[in-house]
């Protein structure tokens, strides 16, 4: 039962990193419902003033250092779902250890 519940999270985790890396690049550039009604209550001005957001390592979705805008989305897909990915295996470890 363990190997095939393996097998299927290995597959899951292609899968994912197939549709992180090939369909985030086409992905809408306008903004979602939730950021209009930011923009609308003017929460984005509020929150310029902190100034952490300036160091985010995926600011918008994208890698800074990677000029292509479709290759920069799709990378920092890829990163971000193997992040959560790993992130999400080690509190199952810690959570199975207990």
């Amino acid at each position: 039962m363990k190997r095939r519940l393996d097998g299927f999270v290995w597959v899951g985790l292609g899968v994912a990193l197939l549709l992180a890396l090939f369909l985030s690049p086409f992905a809408s550039t306008s903004p979602e419902s939730l950021e209009k009604i930011a923009e609308a209550k003017r929460f984005p001005q509020k929150g310029e003033a902190w100034k952490f957001w300036e160091h985010a390592p995926f600011s918008d979705y994208t890698l800074p250092w990677i000029k292509n805008a479709k290759v920069s989305t799709a990378l920092s897909g890829l990163v971000g779902t193997l992040a959560i990915f790993f992130i999400t295996l080690g509190i199952g470890k810690v959570i199975k250890k207990r």
